[in-house]
């Protein structure tokens, strides 16, 4: 923590140093944000080109690492300064908690005239406004029930897409007969948890994963239905490489993309970095849902919380909102990112075969209601709730807690306590 607290200092000191450049160019949009590896710099690169042409400039206040928290950190910091950025890359219940605390601004007139409530799905109304009052844009939506797959060594081993649960594990083994890294993880608790959200809806199917997971139902979450998704955790970890620790996710999806690994759990903002290192889509590398979870999809998106700035900066704040939900930039940024648009009248055209397919997924679960808001990446609960389930499912991999038994235990207690 003291490692955060001290980014976060840094970062109020960046954002004093900036505040007396808003009066000499107020056409300056300020972007907290936590994109920092290849693929996610390339796609931010799409807006800041985007608001460039229109005049604006763009004054970058990246925080890297955990996933977006030590960001969080710094952003506390800076809004308790009286010195917020313009916009700052959010998750959903962080953007209601501080639209709570009467931090966000009022960017409602431009939805209004934008007809946005049409075009942005209803699961992304729920976190971008509050009290009738829009206060964030969502850029996209992820979905983090995939596996990413090394074309060549799936080649080389004689491997096919794993339908159920049982068919991965053979697959793996597979990988590990080959000498290859069957399972490409970076231990962080984020990540672990990430891949979690995709093991137990494999584990207890559609029904079972509302419940436990958004609904947090007790007598779901100590059920049999998750012991038995912690034990398919447990082998999962059998066949991660012994030096994941610490290892963050692109430096993970980099060991698939050398093929030093077969396969990652991760959400569709590995694809971005598959396309940073020029790989194709069926010809480099394939994407195939978690097995035993298609039909279903376990989303988060990142949004674009907007600040009560002052008037001076009002028009960047809105030149920003209009340009994130314009049509063009969410298929030219989401081609990039490896995710899918934010609204739901985007074609398909220049999405390679997994946007494509995401993008369909993306509009059967919404029809259907299999669409689910990942615990892990903040939107299936409250922050709180998010941080206890990830320590606990943590605490299990690195083997603090021994036995799945012990897990559904410290999982119940430790949600009841953050409630």
């Amino acid at each position: 923590m003291r490692k955060f607290l001290s980014s976060a200092a840094l970062a109020v000191v960046m954002m004093a140093g900036f505040g007396s450049a808003h009066a000499a160019d107020v056409k300056e949009v300020q972007m907290l944000h936590w994109w920092t590896s290849g693929g996610e710099a390339a796609a931010l690169n799409v807006l800041k080109q985007d608001l460039s042409k229109e005049g604006f400039a763009w004054k970058d206040v990246p925080v890297a690492g955990g996933g977006g928290d030590p960001a969080m950190v710094a952003l506390k910091a800076m809004v308790a300064a009286g010195n917020p950025p313009t916009a700052s890359q959010m998750l959903g219940y962080t953007v209601l908690d501080y639209a709570a605390a009467g931090t966000m601004g009022d960017i409602t007139d431009i939805a209004v005239k934008e007809g946005w409530d049409k075009a942005v799905p209803a699961a992304l109304q729920k976190f971008t406004v509050y009290d009738g009052k829009w206060v964030a844009v969502p850029v996209n939506v992820h979905s983090v029930n995939w596996l990413w797959i090394n074309k060549a060594v799936m080649d080389k081993i004689g491997g096919t897409e794993p339908k159920t649960f049982d068919d991965l594990i053979a697959l793996l083994d597979k990988a590990k007969a080959a000498g290859v890294i069957p399972l490409a993880l970076g231990g962080e608790n984020w990540q672990e948890a990430t891949m979690f959200d995709s093991v137990v809806l494999s584990t207890g199917g559609p029904e079972f994963y509302k419940k436990a997971m958004n609904d947090l139902d007790e007598e779901s979450l100590k059920s049999d239905t998750m012991k038995k998704s912690f034990d398919n955790l447990g082998k999962l970890i059998t066949y991660v490489d012994p030096n994941f620790s610490g290892r963050q996710w692109n430096q993970a999806t980099g060991m698939v993309i050398k093929g030093d690994a077969l396969v990652q759990v991760m959400g569709d903002w590995a694809k971005g970095e598959f396309k940073a290192a020029n790989m194709a889509a069926g010809t480099d590398f394939l994407c195939y849902r978690f097995p035993g979870t298609d039909g279903s999809v376990v989303y988060n998106s990142d949004m674009f919380g907007m600040f009560n700035v002052s008037d001076d900066r009002k028009a960047a704040q809105a030149a920003l909102a209009t340009a994130t939900l314009s049509k063009s930039f969410q298929s030219a940024f989401n081609v990039v990112k490896g995710s899918v648009p934010a609204r739901t009248d985007v074609p398909d055209t220049d999405f390679d075969a997994c946007g494509k397919k995401g993008i369909a997924d993306l509009a059967a679960a919404n029809e259907k209601g299999t669409l689910f808001g990942s615990l892990a990446q903040g939107y299936g609960a409250p922050p709180a709730i998010a941080n206890a389930y990830k320590d606990v499912v943590t605490k299990f991999v690195h083997g603090q807690i021994k036995t799945s038994d012990q897990a559904v235990e410290e999982l119940v207690k430790a949600i009841d306590d953050a409630r």
